[in-house]
């Protein structure tokens, strides 16, 4: 094991992130960091933060989550110190990643969401993505908070459902309408 911890935290963040094609969440890595005891949900979070700072990842904040994507320098400096993760912790991460990679790609490609949107309103934002391409983007106003948890909650259900109407729907010639 390396001598300095948070330097290896953040090696196996610059790994996982290199071995899938989709962003990962924070809530993922707390996944892995913590349920495998390697460290706490603070020091998780510092390498994070400075891994951010230092441009070997990207953050992108949504409403009520963040994902991270390894950037190009992220890759040269794992390249470069990437033999200093034990062969151990890298089959741990690799079964994580193998036994996990569906729900972990289902979990950041399809995106619900709901916030205040001014005084009165509240704004749905739904989409569904796949590897950094938006399939579908959607912000529906609602007038309150009750249905904008419901159409939320729907989406993450029936995003597949309404997508592949919505892609029908828009592909019919005028005639067939």
């Amino acid at each position: 094991m390396m001598s300095e911890p948070v330097t290896l935290y953040k090696l196996m963040v610059l790994y996982m992130l290199s071995k899938v094609t989709f962003p990962l969440t924070g809530a993922q890595f707390s996944d892995f960091f913590l349920t495998r005891e390697y460290t706490n949900y603070f020091s998780l979070q510092n390498a994070l933060t400075e891994l951010t700072e230092a441009g070997l990842i990207r953050k992108e904040e949504l409403h009520s989550s963040s994902r991270y994507e390894i950037t190009h320098e992220g890759v040269q400096a794992l390249d470069f110190f990437g033999s200093k993760i034990s062969p151990e912790i890298i089959e741990d991460i690799d079964s994580f990643l193998s036994e996990n990679r569906l729900r972990m790609k289902e979990a950041v490609g399809t995106v619900s969401e709901f916030y205040r949107a001014d005084s009165r309103d509240y704004m749905v934002h739904c989409e569904i993505r796949e590897g950094k391409s938006h399939l579908i983007n959607l912000e529906i106003a609602v007038p309150d908070e009750e249905q904008a948890g419901k159409m939320s909650n729907h989406w993450k259900k029936r995003s597949q459902e309404i997508y592949a109407f919505i892609m029908k729907t828009l592909m019919k010639e005028d005639d067939e309408l």
